[in-house]
């Protein structure tokens, strides 16, 4: 598994991009920028906003802590993904270890300090989020339901740590919270159908595992028409005419998902209704910009 030869520094460099999945984290620093110009700042003073340090330096402490996240969770599952996914395996095979380790805490504690200069509140936020995805990794991913509701809440904290810090807007940063929350447990859900067979042999009890593919797609559709169903009551609730034309277009997307969730047998079924949460993922983030 431990490679001997010397590694060329573009396939090291590809290998590190890869381990850190440098395209989510663009999308989260990408998420961030996107509600502090049209959720927190002023829409006539966009330029103004976009040229605010704070929310760099927020991204980047945020990017920082996501990053050692995807590093130490890859560390702990390096003998499943060789079953799951063996050709993204990089921890043994571009990267060793012990520096694998060295780099995920270097990441997190400057992540951190980055946080504690911000504010004592964001650098909690940081410390909860450095010790939900370590526990993650080690222990609850494992474990039924504990560890999709974890990684869900951590992605959902990208705009909790917003409005710690900016206090603006809270409302319109929650209800994206929550949808962030929502689709991302729906996702964390089915790739652990996805990987139902590396997660077996290693002994994990994830909720496919325990309860069957079966049972857990109930549980699915129960997710999904809570997921919806929230998103409209508080929308409605804050009387924002647009925020719930925006959902209501979401409906057609995730009723694709619905559709093809009922018919999804095999990994590969479930790896494109994995990329279909990403999406819609990606499509809630873009309507900040109209909300």
């Amino acid at each position: 598994m431990v490679a001997r030869q010397s590694i060329p520094f573009s396939a090291f460099t590809f290998g590190f991009l890869r381990l850190i999945r440098v395209q989510n984290l663009l999308i989260v620093v990408l998420t961030q920028f996107l509600a502090r110009l049209f959720l927190i700042g002023d829409r006539s003073e966009l330029i103004l906003s976009l040229a605010d340090p704070k929310i760099w330096l927020l991204a980047l402490s945020t990017g920082c802590i996501a990053a050692a996240g995807y590093i130490i969770n890859d560390y702990f599952d390096v003998k499943i993904d060789l079953i799951n996914k063996p050709q993204r395996v990089v921890i043994g095979r571009y990267l060793k270890r012990r520096v694998a380790m060295g780099v995920h805490q270097g990441l997190n504690i400057v992540g951190c300090l980055i946080g504690l200069y911000l504010s004592r509140w964001v650098f909690v936020v940081d410390v909860l989020s450095v010790t939900l995805l370590w526990f993650y990794s080690a222990q609850f991913k494992r474990q039924p339901l504990v560890g999709n509701i974890v990684i869900s809440l951590l992605t959902a904290l990208s705009f909790i740590v917003l409005a710690v810090y900016y206090r603006q807007n809270t409302a319109m940063l929650l209800i994206y919270a929550l949808f962030s929350f929502g689709i991302s447990l729906i996702r964390e859900i089915i790739k652990d159908m996805q990987d139902i067979r590396g997660d077996a042999r290693f002994g994990c009890r994830t909720l496919p595992i325990v309860w069957g593919l079966r049972r857990t797609k109930y549980l699915l559709y129960v997710l999904i028409g809570a997921f919806l169903l929230s998103l409209f009551l508080i929308a409605n609730s804050l009387h924002n005419v647009r925020l719930t034309f925006i959902f209501g277009l979401l409906l057609f997307p995730v009723a694709w998902l619905t559709y093809r969730l009922v018919l999804a047998d095999t990994r590969h079924d479930f790896g494109y209704l994995s990329n279909l949460c990403k999406l819609i993922m990606l499509m809630g983030v873009m309507s900040m910009i109209w909300a």
